[in-house]
């Protein structure tokens, strides 16, 4: 009995891959032939698990070597079973965002503690201090950006970007924005499924052109659901900003969006948490501050877990009216609240840069510091 390993292949390029329309040669199911006397073994891996397709690709492979070489041959197959992972078109894709250096992601454990208020606010000192910052409101229940923008009428034009076309964030006080807003009915709520909510979100993500960034700020909703999970997972966030109020049931839930993002699976770092609604101040009382929701519940939290508190906003009427009429806070000059949102700021871009120094280059891009931007 005499025959080469190359017999052996001939023999099992006549053997079609089930579903490829390919030899299983071809398709490079064989991973490997060993022919040694009148022994011949064969290693081959096919995507279908049932036992049924083990046993048919066994056979087949037995005749086909007994017919087109020999019938002599001791044939022992090894059918190793790897099924491919298809991939989901409503999962939000894994990548960098080209040309965007540093992405944060501002959460809160439960709605209505003002993380969209300090997102814009935010946003805005960043864009006073000389970065070039966009706002991506991924609330897909409750988008409320292109409100405090101001841009509720307006609509993201197409570009062509490289021969695709792409969507041009709407702009307004030097910040970039998209929001889901735009393009839903304001009197009509939103009622999706999951995976129509990520379908929606890869699109504001990945199909807009950004431009040069230094900040790109994700506004996400409330809790920890499938949206903003699918988020941190799909792109590189270099940190997260957890937003509280001072009250008890409010901290228990902001403890576990912190917990969210330090996951082993998620490994977002956080860098610190804001207290808003810190205190009331009245107008005529400009001196006295009452703790309505308590005292000092977020900076005692970031102790306990050991993370950076970034400061306090207190419970201020003009802080909701200039939401309401598309105007931040931060925007008023000279003004208490824009020296605290300014204060906030500095201290998130400081544990940011602490927080690139210790990440690996891969992973990060060093941001510059700016005067009046200190590293501490």
């Amino acid at each position: 009995m005499s025959f080469t390993k190359q017999d052996i292949y001939k023999a099992l390029e006549t053997i079609t891959a089930p579903g490829e329309g390919k030899s299983l040669v071809e398709n490079e199911n064989i991973k490997n032939v060993v022919a040694f006397g009148n022994e011949v073994i064969v290693d081959v891996v096919i995507g279908n698990p049932s036992l049924q397709a083990k046993k048919k690709v066994e056979v087949e492979i037995m005749k086909a070597i007994h017919e087109h070489v020999d019938q002599k041959i001791d044939v022992k197959v090894n059918v190793k079973v790897e099924v491919p992972t298809k991939e989901n078109p409503n999962q939000i894709r894994g990548k960098e965002i080209p040309n965007i250096k540093n992405i944060i992601a501002i959460a809160s454990g439960k709605g209505g503690v003002g993380k969209s208020t300090i997102t814009s606010n935010t946003a805005i000192s960043l864009a006073k201090m000389g970065f070039k910052v966009g706002v991506l409101d991924a609330d897909v229940y409750g988008p409320s950006q292109h409100l405090m923008f101001d841009v509720e009428k307006e609509r993201p034009l197409s570009v062509k970007v490289e021969g695709r076309s792409k969507m041009k964030p709407v702009e307004n006080y030097g910040v970039k924005l998209l929001s889901l807003g735009f393009f839903t009915n304001p009197d009509q709520a939103v009622i999706w499924r999951g995976p129509m909510a990520s379908k929606a979100l890869n699109q504001l993500i990945f199909d807009a052109d950004w431009g040069e960034l230094d900040f790109l700020l994700i506004d996400l909703p409330p809790g920890t659901g499938d949206v903003h999970l699918s988020i941190v997972q799909a792109v590189p966030i270099n940190g997260a900003v957890v937003v509280s109020t001072p009250q008890n049931i409010a901290l228990a839930d902001a403890k576990k969006g912190v917990a969210m993002f330090q996951q082993e699976s998620i490994n977002v770092p956080v860098l610190g948490i804001v207290e808003n609604m810190a205190y009331f101040t009245p107008a005529e009382l400009p001196d006295n501050k009452y703790y309505i929701f308590g005292q000092n519940g977020a900076k005692n939290l970031a102790e306990d877990i050991d993370t950076a508190f970034l400061g306090e906003i207190p419970l201020v009427q003009s802080i909701r009216e200039a939401g309401d009429v598309g105007h931040p806070v931060a925007l008023q000059k000279g003004t208490p609240l824009e020296k605290a949102f300014e204060d906030i700021t500095k201290e998130m871009v400081s544990q940011l840069l602490k927080r690139n120094a210790n990440l690996p280059p891969t992973e990060v891009v060093r941001i510059t510091t700016m005067s009046g931007c200190s590293t501490k």
